[in-house]
């Protein structure tokens, strides 16, 4: 699939925030905040997903 600049911007973003998410979760191990990290990046994945398929529906280069 091609996909445009703003594309990759958008889902190079979400994928930094999503990392920055697991890797707190990660180091927190075993405290509320490691799953609290978690959730938030299942839920973010989500957003990440409607994010990009709106915009592939509403860009001309990428639809």
């Amino acid at each position: 699939m091609k996909t445009c600049h703003q594309f990759k911007a958008v889902h190079a973003e979400y994928e930094r925030e999503i990392g920055f998410m697991i890797a707190h979760s990660e180091r927190h191990k075993g405290r509320p905040a490691a799953k609290t990290s978690a959730k938030q990046a299942a839920s973010t994945k989500q957003r990440m997903a409607r994010a990009l398929t709106s915009h592939v529906a509403r860009c001309p280069e990428c639809g």
